[in-house]
């Protein structure tokens, strides 16, 4: 498996967990009293971005990105739902590779 293959699967699981963080354990926490919720949502997203950052690095040392390239996919693991868009991104250069 490609580094790129690794970091698309990382960026998509990564964009669910914010979503799922976001939308649903804080509203959980804050509207229903449930703040385990957070703590379990936020501890998996938080291992989730860890590994998004070293698979990004991973990428871009075998892939031979900008530093442009990276920091825009850096920034990107910041904003919800912006993972899948990079998750579509990176399929499609995937593909025209192979």
């Amino acid at each position: 498996m490609s580094s790129l293959h690794l970091f698309r699967k990382v960026a998509l699981a990564e964009g669910i967990s914010y979503i799922v963080l976001l939308f649903i354990a804080m509203p959980l926490k804050y509207w229903a009293g449930l703040p385990l919720a957070v703590k379990y949502v936020g501890w998996l997203h938080g291992l989730l971005f860890v590994l998004y950052i070293a698979c990004l690095v991973m990428a871009w040392q075998e892939r031979k990105w900008s530093f442009a390239k990276v920091v825009v996919l850096f920034i990107a693991s910041l904003l919800p739902f912006v993972p899948f868009y990079v998750e579509k991104k990176l399929k499609e250069e995937e593909v025209v590779e192979n």
